[in-house]
């Protein structure tokens, strides 16, 4: 393997940064071409700018949050995170006490890291289900956590959404809360899936990623029931996790800016360009707004044009995306996701770049990349200096 931990991901990341600013540095902004569907932004405008100040940025735009906060994601109080993992911290920090059990649920695993990361942080349990009909909660559970949508973009479905929600507040020892981890779901699940809002289908909390699928900053949006929301920032205060004011005014102008006829306008090119790539590739599958191919299924590709490799599936997807960010300047989560991140390799058409390339030209992209990834498999030094630089 040539990536086997957090600090190897790290510095595989910063390599992506470096090859980024290279591209721009040389041809432009307009060269890159960012499908991660986190691109974000910050959609500012000349009076943001003279309020951003330590004291009069929260002022001004917390308030605004509150009300913006509340029509996207519905809740009684509202509070901005410097990220969605910040926000599942201050509720591990809160809710859960050593030695209790946080059980979670989602549509497939793998979890994102940041949940067992928090737990353990506490000393508490932690148990993660994606089957139903194997779901329970111990008698010592204090916190249920919901995935709506995954890190690849399995959405849950609305029943085993209630079901969770019933048998939590049913619990009994009391009424156990239960946070929706929905990053990209709260665009996900309500816009392409046609479900309701997290706390409309009775979540005590629910938090989402302000730059998934939307034009905002890099930031966690959060919103709940009161009491539990002043738990929840009490302690993001007590450890900085809390958004600043530019991260805040950010995600008020995303908010009032979302459109979401954009991520359905991405439907159909996402249908074409799947077409075309069945044609030479057999591991693509459709998602939500654009096309993957996961780690195990990259191997098999790989296999069917008869090379074998010592590379880990995982790094594989590494290789290719850092391929394909270098020679036809096309970013993927892969290439510069935080340690612990899926390797799936994953192109969303809802991205603002996506418009910039034709489904021809993305395929194309694709093709060319994957028949230098297969020239490369077998060097593993090559490979690592593709990674690493």
């Amino acid at each position: 393997m040539l990536i086997e931990n957090s600090l190897q991901e790290v510095k595989k990341r910063e390599n992506a940064l470096k090859i980024i600013n290279q591209k721009i540095q040389k041809g432009g902004r307009d060269k890159l071409y960012d499908l991660t569907g986190l691109s974000g932004g910050f959609l500012l405008n000349k009076n943001d700018l003279g309020l951003l100040e330590t004291y009069v940025g929260p002022a001004i735009f917390e308030d605004m949050l509150e009300r913006v906060g509340k029509e996207h994601l519905g809740g009684e109080k509202v509070l901005g995170l410097n990220r969605t993992s910040s926000g599942i911290l201050a509720t591990v920090l809160a809710l859960v006490k050593p030695d209790t059990c946080v059980v979670h649920y989602l549509p497939r695993l793998p979890s994102h890291p940041s949940i067992p990361r928090s737990t353990a942080l506490v000393g508490g349990q932690y148990m993660e289900f994606d089957e139903i009909n194997e779901f329970y909660l111990p008698e010592n559970t204090s916190l249920v956590v919901i995935t709506g949508s995954t890190m690849d973009h399995e959405v849950i479905g609305e029943e085993e959404f209630l079901k969770i929600i019933a048998a939590s507040h049913a619990h009994p020892q009391g009424a156990v809360p239960v946070l929706v981890d929905d990053a990209s779901g709260a665009r996900l699940r309500t816009v392409i899936f046609n479900q309701p809002r997290a706390i409309d289908l009775g979540a005590d909390m629910v938090v989402t990623s302000t730059d998934k699928l939307m034009e905002g900053p890099r930031g966690g949006l959060m919103a709940g029931k009161s009491e539990l929301m002043d738990q929840i920032k009490s302690k993001a205060h007590q450890f900085g996790l809390e958004a600043q004011p530019p991260l805040v005014a950010g995600m008020v102008r995303a908010i009032e800016n979302f459109n979401p006829e954009k991520l359905l306008s991405s439907l159909e090119k996402k249908k074409n360009l799947f077409k075309n790539l069945k044609s030479e590739f057999y591991g693509f599958k459709e998602t939500p707004t654009g096309v993957m191919i996961s780690a195990d299924e990259l191997e098999k590709e790989i296999s069917r044009n008869g090379i074998e490799t010592d590379l880990s599936a995982a790094d594989l997807c590494f290789v290719w995306a850092m391929i394909l960010l270098r020679d036809e300047g096309i970013l993927t989560i892969p290439a510069v996701g935080m340690p612990g991140v899926s390797p799936t390799l994953r192109l969303d058409l809802a991205a603002k770049d996506a418009e910039k390339l034709s489904v021809h030209e993305i395929k194309d992209s694709l093709s060319t990349s994957f028949q230098k990834l297969l020239l490369m498999v077998n060097d593993n030094e090559k490979c690592r200096m593709m990674i690493f630089g």
